[in-house]
Parts: C-alpha cells; structure tokens; sequence
C-alpha cells in the first residue's frame, strides 16, 4: 500500500480519499514525506529507486493496516462480523507481512540505540517542523479544529521524542531509568464526511495519517527488537507510544479526514485500491527492481501485487454478497 499520487485510487489501496475531496476516501500510495526511514544494513546493497519504492511500501502497507482496522470496526457497528473479518484479517497482511517484507529488504530496524535516533529525527521533525506548519494553514484556510488537533499533535510529538531522548541516554550509558510508556486516549472513528473544507487542510492530513500509520508500524518493530534484546522497559516505551500514534493520533486525524465511510463504499475503495495496486503499483516496482538487478526486491514486489490481486477478489465478493 502506498500513498498519495492518487487520491482517485488512481494509485493504489488508497490514502483516504476524503482528504482529497468530499467524495469518499481512498487508499493511495504514500510518497515519502519528512522523518522517514534510515535504511540499515540490510538496505545499503539496493539501488536508490528500489529503496526508495519500498519505502513508498512501508508507508503505504502501513496506512492499509490502520485504514482497513478502522472499516473492520465500521463494519462491526453495522453488524457485518464477516466483512469486520476480512478487513481485520487483510489488515494484519499488510502489516505483519507486506510491511515486514518490505522493513527486512530495507534493513529498517537496527540496533536499540539507532531505532530511537531514528525515532527521534522523526518525532524532532514532526514537533519542530511539520505539525506546526499544518496548524498554521489549517488555521489561515479556516479549518479550527484541524488547526487544534495540529497543535496538539504537535506538542505530543515533542513528549515523545524527549522520552525517545531519556531512552537513549539510557542505552548508551547504562545509567537512568527508561521513561514510562504514553497512554492513548483512544478516539472512536464513526463513519462521516469530513469536517474540514480547504484542500490544503485536506492534502495535510492525508500526510499526516500515512506518517502516523508507519510510526505506528515502525515503534512496533521497534520494541520487538528492544524484547529479543532484553530490554522490556523500552519495549514498553515502543509499544505505549505506538498506540499512541495509531489509537489517538491517526485516529483524530481520521474523523476529520472522513476516512470512514459506510461498509459498501469502505469496500468498493479497497476493491479499487488493491486491484490498481496488483495490476500497476507493484508490477511497476517490480519491474524497476528487475531492471537494476535488485532480484529479491522484484520478487517481492512480485509477490506482493499476487496477494493485492487476491485482496480485490475478496473484498470484491463480500461486496457483491451485500448488494
């Protein structure tokens, strides 16, 4: 999954059409934006363009875990526990495989010490940088609220990455004490319109989601380095502020995006997003991978667009057994 190019679908599982346009959002595939990954190890033997279509990946099979948790929650609401099913269970595709896949290609997850200098540059960037500047527009095209929920954000993400800080100092003296993990205040994401008007509020959001999507993606793979390694105070930190990220954060992002729609229109744009995904997205990376000699990359690409293909035909089946 991927992101944005596309807000018709036109490029793959979708990034919430809603913040595009008040038509229904869709899945898309992200194009990178500030904080992202630093390949270790494993990514340096890759060529530029492979590295940088799996991260277009990462961000995007991450967003697809998070999006597709949502409509299974909708559905759920509705009392469609099959289709709830299908959206959870392809979720955990996307994250636990596909966005695995892509992590190992790249060398994403390094030692406990690079993960939270990663982490922090991220958190740094978003605190100082990104969600600052989102507020101050929301705020001049007239979307309050967005500019509030900015704001917010803001300031968590400058908590984190003073705890990421704490942490780190932690790591590399061996004195101190790993701070205590966040807890998310947990946002429900019923299904509605958005409730932001100007594009460029919408465009910012949609960045924002897909950013928060894969540091939840990211902190998760993060603290099961810090388990295999002993540390479970950090662990903790990992997975307190991942939940942070995807429960609190994405998710106010979320109900202001308009992510979720009603079950029939939540399938028809994952019907579209995964088959534009298994017949182009992936085909296309595929292709690229082949073609600068990155054969384990193309094979997963490969093998990726196969299972996006089967995704389509399921999620196009429950759709028709709804009709």
């Amino acid at each position: 999954m991927s992101h944005r190019s596309i807000r018709t679908l036109a490029v793959g599982l979708c990034a919430l059409a809603a913040t595009a346009a008040p038509a229904a959002p869709a899945l898309a595939l992200a194009a990178p934006t500030g904080g992202q990954p630093t390949p270790h190890t494993a990514g340096q033997a890759l060529q530029a363009r492979t590295i940088a279509d799996l991260t277009t990946t990462l961000q995007g099979e991450a967003y697809a875990h998070a999006a597709y948790s949502l409509f299974a929650a909708e559905a759920d609401r509705q009392g469609l526990p099959a289709v709830a099913q299908l959206f959870r269970t392809t979720a955990q595709t996307e994250l636990n495989e596909h966005l695995h896949e892509a992590a190992t290609l790249l060398g994403l997850v390094g030692g406990n010490a690079a993960n939270l200098r990663q982490a922090i540059e991220g958190e740094t960037y978003e605190h100082e940088v990104m969600y600052r500047r989102f507020a101050d527009q929301a705020r001049q095209d007239g979307d309050l609220k967005a500019a509030e929920l900015f704001r917010e954000l803001a300031a968590d993400e400058g908590r984190h990455r003073d705890a990421f800080r704490t942490a780190l100092t932690v790591v590399t003296t061996g004195h101190g004490t790993v701070p205590v993990p966040p807890k998310a205040d947990v946002v429900s994401v019923p299904a509605g319109l958005p409730k932001v008007k100007a594009a460029r509020t919408k465009a910012n959001l949609d960045t924002a989601l897909h950013g928060e999507a894969l540091a939840h993606a990211k902190y998760m793979l993060f603290a099961a380095h810090a388990k295999q390694t002993g540390n479970a105070a950090l662990a903790r930190l990992w997975e307190g502020t991942a939940k942070v990220e995807l429960q609190e954060h994405l998710a106010g992002e979320a109900v202001l995006a308009g992510l979720v729609r009603a079950t029939r229109e939540n399938l028809r744009m994952a019907v579209t997003g995964e088959h534009h995904e298994a017949t182009k997205v992936y085909p296309g990376f595929a292709e690229r991978a082949t073609a600068v000699g990155d054969t384990t990359a193309a094979r997963f690409f490969r093998d990726t667009a196969a299972d996006e293909a089967r995704h389509a035909a399921a999620f196009q089946k429950a759709l028709d057994q709804l009709r």
